[in-house]
């Protein structure tokens, strides 16, 4: 006689973590950042004078395809990075919030300052220096994405994820600078300019290139001090954010 069969009980599988606590400053920082998308959509053409400014197309178009495929090659390699992107988490770094709320201002002044340049018929770059910029801004982009396939560490804040247990990632190009996703950010702004042909709009980008170089050092000491295993990682991989110089 065969044996009854048996119930087996199978635990159900663990509900996701919860997502952390939006801090208070996480809402005005998203309307801050809403407005300035607006002004970087819009502005340049009315510095421009006009919305048949071609430079200025050019410039969003090559931005927007850029940055679709970005998200297309992140989410299909990193997909678990989007939730953690979605909402800043806790022990956000002062200076951090700070400096992501100037951040995109100083991209979109780069485009402003080109708008007001074509308006006043400055300093005009050729035409090849467009396509140039496709070829800088795709490299930006390309090491960004890069960067962020293979950190699931990847948050838009500085801060220490005690609750998501993070490590010290040295692989990609983790193992070549310590900060590509920064080198990446200030790569995307040295090609606008070239992007919209403006000489005169090199100035804002350098003022962008600038303030990730400041991030970078601000991050970098930050992970030193609190990131286990990080003063290591520094002594492996020793250059921040462009190999050979710094």
């Amino acid at each position: 006689m065969a044996a009854p069969l048996r119930a087996v009980q199978v635990d159900p599988p663990a509900p996701p973590p919860p997502l952390p606590s939006r801090p208070r400053w996480a809402a005005p920082l998203g309307a801050w950042n809403a407005l300035v998308l607006a002004a970087w959509l819009i502005g340049p053409f009315l510095a421009a004078g006009t919305a048949r400014w071609s430079g200025g197309w050019f410039h969003l178009a090559s931005a927007a395809i850029g940055l679709a495929a970005h998200q297309v090659w992140v989410a299909r390699h990193n997909p678990a990075l989007r939730q953690a992107r979605r909402r800043p988490g806790p022990g956000t770094k002062g200076w951090d919030v700070a400096w992501n709320a100037l951040v995109w201002p100083l991209f979109a002044a780069v485009a402003l300052t080109a708008g007001a340049d074509y308006r006043t018929h400055g300093a005009t770059l050729p035409p090849l220096a467009g396509a140039a910029g496709l070829v800088v801004l795709a490299a930006g982009l390309a090491l960004s994405a890069s960067a962020m396939s293979v950190n699931p560490f990847f948050e838009g804040t500085v801060r220490l994820q005690r609750e998501r247990d993070q490590r010290v990632i040295e692989v990609g190009p983790y193992r070549l600078i310590r900060h590509p996703g920064n080198l990446g950010l200030a790569v995307w702004a040295a090609a606008s300019p070239l992007l919209l042909r403006s000489a005169t709009a090199a100035w804002a980008a350098g003022a962008a290139v600038a303030w990730v170089v400041l991030r970078t050092a601000l991050e970098d000491a930050t992970l030193r001090r609190e990131l286990p295993g990080y003063q290591g990682y520094c002594g492996r991989t020793r250059f921040r954010l462009v190999p050979g110089v710094w």
